[in-house]
């Protein structure tokens, strides 16, 4: 039982705190993953500067497999972030070395030699997704707040797990688009609504994600953590409303610290 994370890695950086971090969707899902036992594998592209040599470092010491995170000649991407409150703030966004990301057959044979393959709206392999998927493993897809993003549409077809992030609760436009993609193909579509708890429809009936007390220190990684949870349970195969429950008790653990996972040994960066 493995999976593979494919898409995007980046720095996130806040410049007014003196802080940063490793990150990207499908890296915070993936680490979070193998926190849980699941060995898993990014397939990624960094850069060949300071920050690309401190994301190698970083994974490596998580202990998933890098053997397919190449190195471009260029820059790492970097995100520029704030804090505003509890909530953490997106600025400008440097592509770096992901502008000219690829991923090649390779690249595919080898995600598809995995249970489970992950990737998410920013991550640029919406392109290889058919292919993964017609050697058969399960496929999950983090499309974030982006209800109406074509991409949506595009790679639906290929998605058995879909999650969406919506800033609102439970109500009648939500069930509809929920019960729409599982119509059109995905096994269980999910709605997460942050501290007002998620929503799971697989096909039959909707399941009520609660939401477990925590100590917000930053929101960041809350959603990808609760999909790594919730794809544990999937990998585990416990029923839909266990895996709403794993997922919501490891995003109340991550949102308790500054990171987008729970660091073992947690160092400061100068």
């Amino acid at each position: 039982m493995k999976a593979a994370a494919i898409g995007d890695n980046c720095i996130d950086e806040y410049t007014r705190l003196g802080r940063k971090y490793p990150t990207g969707n499908v890296v915070d899902t993936g680490v979070n993953l193998q926190k849980l036992g699941i060995p898993t594998s990014i397939i990624s592209t960094t850069g060949s500067d300071e920050n690309g040599r401190w994301m190698i470092e970083t994974l490596k010491a998580e202990g998933l497999d890098l053997s397919h995170l190449k190195v471009g000649d260029g820059p790492t991407a970097i995100t520029y972030m704030d804090m505003d409150g509890l909530d953490r703030v997106h600025g400008d966004y440097v592509e770096g070395v992901l502008e000219n990301i690829v991923f090649d057959e390779e690249d595919v044979a080898f995600a598809a030699r995995h249970d489970l393959v992950h990737s998410a709206l920013w991550g640029k392999a919406e392109n290889v997704l058919p292919a993964i998927k017609a050697r058969g493993p399960l496929v999950s897809f983090d499309y974030a707040d982006r209800l109406d993003h074509e991409l949506v549409e595009r790679t639906l077809p290929f998605v058995d797990y879909g999650f969406f992030s919506y800033h609102k609760q439970r109500d009648a436009f939500i069930e509809h688009y929920l019960r729409d993609k599982v119509a059109r193909g995905m096994k269980v579509a999910v709605a997460t609504f942050g501290d007002k708890g998620s929503l799971a429809f697989d096909g039959e009936r909707f399941y009520d994600g609660a939401v477990f007390p925590a100590k917000v220190v930053n929101t960041v990684g809350a959603g990808d953590s609760f999909i790594a949870g919730f794809l544990y349970g999937v990998l585990n195969k416990m029923p839909v409303e266990q895996c709403l429950e794993k997922g919501a008790r490891v995003a109340a653990e991550v949102v308790g610290v500054f990171e987008p996972w729970v660091m073992e040994k947690k160092e400061e960066t100068k």
